[in-house]
């Protein structure tokens, strides 16, 4: 029986999410510890409200095999693979077109299915999951399965969602790694690696990555591809030659330095095939947890994350003729990474209006008869180099309007205000694009200004956004506020501009060198640990990362089996569940791999990114490894 008390908390989040994304307000809801506990069934929570449901992409997270007790648990662990989640780009970037939900409901019993193993007993859960490929014995014990149709009915609880719009993300009540993607993404909540299970399986889901792993079963190398060209787009038969040449695959970015590390070229492997297949970067986070997408994934990622939205979320009506003695407007979406590009054409000929969200039509002195208005926004975002991509309906779109001079526009009174904006409830990054969108009366487009402590900020005519990367913003805490000229409308933001701090520890080295000019060097004869603490002025998760003699930047842990425990470097490697970890120098990723030793002196980078995006300046020190 449920009280009447947990009944009205929960219709209070249901009304809140509703409430929200009717008003087309814009901020971010955490599910904290005083959400309702879904005691006698499923709850939604907003967790990050971006704007309206139907104009977003919505991520949709539900835990299976959570007992309502253990609610608080799954709250943490979605936390933990939101926080990963946007420290990695696109999602970074695009972080703004993201809506994200928590579907709360309990299970009956705790954990999932055949976990860790296939005699493992069967639980009464809300989902069914399972590893095993839903306990089948012919599958591998990573593969964690959902029942769909139960996932899809929780869903669609969501108001606004659809199978269009959104992503569901399922969590496992486990620390078994595990995962799958498909319809819907699956991820272990509580391992070590889990929260970046999350970004790879929806890479899978949303962007149609193919896994690069050169294995399918665990310890089993796999053999040699002997297919057609792969219709993967991070997958190649051809040589480099070959792909420039052709124009063909990932031609734009060869020889760039990967964003995962090392260059981005031809490297063997992938598919589940040792040989006979190659992929862009020697890894990737389509191959080994931990590293970022590469530029050729994180460019489908771009696309696959920007179909689900409009670039135009609104505009001056176009069904019908328009006068010429009026203000039309766009209203565009916001990448946290970049504003949109607006170009403004009459009859074809292009207006000088230097990205303006609005153009005035009374300076312009039409001549009579009707003429052709056209509005185009583009995401100009370094990430995509493909001309289709950019020129796809995910990247570009254009709104056409029919003026004639004879048609006489009534005024309609509309009263300058803010609609959507920026969330001024948590600090914003010192690199973000902050944004203020308002309402548009037909006489004259509302001015933005904006103020950094308490200066006067320059925009040009795209008031409504301010990058702050183009302020000289010192280090520390600034405020940013947005007034609506002529008004007393201000809104007010918090800045953080002081990266998170982040130290290491490691375990007794045989001596310590410091040298001037130098950083300190540590000598070892074998195997060593390294724990990374983050610490920040600020609330919000931070993320550590370091990386090896410049390779790629690789997401701190802990150590695979355990999250509390320091990262272990040693000569060749440890195995873990047929799996390689922290062999220093060259990485290896799999029992196959050259396990040679890399005796010498190696550079080991660490830093942070905090809760606002901000990425702090990387520190090293030296690690030199001596033949025992």
């Amino acid at each position: 029986m449920t009280s009447q008390r947990t009944g009205a908390r929960r219709e209070v989040a249901r009304v809140l999410a509703v409430c929200l994304l009717a008003a087309g307000l814009v901020g971010t809801v955490p599910a904290a510890a005083g959400t309702p506990t879904p005691a006698d069934g499923p709850a939604v929570v907003p967790v990050q409200t971006t704007g309206p449901a139907d104009r977003r992409f919505n991520l949709v997270f539900m835990g299976d095999g959570y007992t309502a007790a253990e609610m608080p648990a799954f709250r943490a662990d979605l936390d933990r693979h939101l926080s990963t989640l946007w420290s990695i780009e696109p999602f970074a970037s695009y972080r703004s077109y993201i809506n994200v939900w928590a579907v709360e409901v309990p299970s009956a019993e705790s954990g999932v299915d055949c976990d860790p193993g296939l005699d493992a007993p069967a639980r009464d859960t809300a989902l069914d999951m399972g590893f095993w490929g839903g306990c089948e014995a012919g599958s591998v014990q990573r593969l964690l399965t959902v029942d769909s149709r139960k996932a899809a009915a929780l869903a669609d609880l969501v108001p606004g969602t659809s199978a269009a719009n959104r992503q569901v993300v399922a969590l496992a009540h486990s620390s078994t790694y595990g995962g799958a993607g498909g319809g819907y993404a699956t991820a272990s909540g509580g391992n070590a690696l889990s929260s970046l299970i999350t970004p790879h399986e929806i890479g899978h889901s949303l962007g149609g990555l193919q896994d690069e792993y050169d294995y399918y079963a665990r310890g089993v190398p796999g053999d040699t591809y002997s297919g057609p060209e792969p219709s993967s787009s991070h997958h190649t038969l051809l040589t480099e030659r070959q792909m420039r040449d052709g124009r063909a695959k990932w031609w734009r970015w060869l020889g760039e330095e990967s964003e995962s590390g090392g260059v981005i070229g031809r490297h063997e492997g992938g598919m589940y095939r040792t040989k006979g297949v190659w992929r862009p970067s020697r890894h990737s986070l389509m191959k080994t947890l931990g590293y970022a997408f590469d530029q050729v994934e994180r460019e489908v990622m771009v696309r696959a994350i920007s179909a689900k939205v409009n670039l135009i979320q609104d505009h001056t009506p176009a069904t019908a003729p328009i006068g010429a003695d009026r203000t039309v407007w766009v209203d565009t979406l916001h990448p946290v990474g970049g504003a949109l590009a607006v170009t403004w054409r009459l009859d074809g000929r292009t207006l000088p209006t230097r990205g303006a969200r609005s153009v005035d039509l009374r300076p312009l002195r039409l001549s009579p008869g009707p003429h052709t208005l056209t509005a185009t926004v583009t995401d100009p975002t370094p990430f995509v180099r493909d001309p289709a991509v950019r020129a796809s309906a995910a990247l570009t779109r254009t709104v056409t309007w029919t003026v004639d001079p004879a048609l006489t526009t009534a005024r309609d009174g509309t009263v300058p205000a803010f609609t959507g904006h920026t969330p001024v409830g948590a600090p914003v990054g010192a690199r973000s694009v902050v944004h203020a969108d308002t309402t548009h009366p037909t006489g004259r487009a509302p001015a933005v200004r904006w103020r950094l402590d308490g200066r006067l900020v320059t925009t040009g005519p795209n008031d409504r956004d301010l990058d702050l990367r183009s302020l000289p913003t010192r280090t520390g805490t600034h405020t940013l506020t947005a007034r609506i000229a002529g008004t007393d409308e201000e809104l007010t933001w918090t800045v953080d501009a002081r990266p998170a701090a982040v130290s290491y520890a490691l375990s007794a080295p045989l001596r310590t060198v410091g040298r001037h000019g130098r950083p300190v060097e540590y000598v070892y004869d074998g195997p060593f640990t390294m724990r990374l603490t983050a610490r920040d002025d600020q609330e919000g998760a931070v993320v550590s990362q370091f990386r090896v003699d410049g390779d790629g930047w690789y997401t701190y842990y802990g150590w695979p089996t355990d999250a509390d425990a320091p990262f272990r470097f040693t000569p060749g490697g440890t195995v873990i569940d047929d799996l390689v970890y922290g062999k220093l120098g060259r990485s290896r990723a799999v029992p196959w791999d050259d396990a040679t030793p890399d005796y010498g002196t190696h550079r080991i980078e660490y830093r942070t990114i905090d809760a606002a995006g901000n990425i702090g300046r990387p520190r090293e020190f030296l690690v030199t490894l001596v033949e025992p």
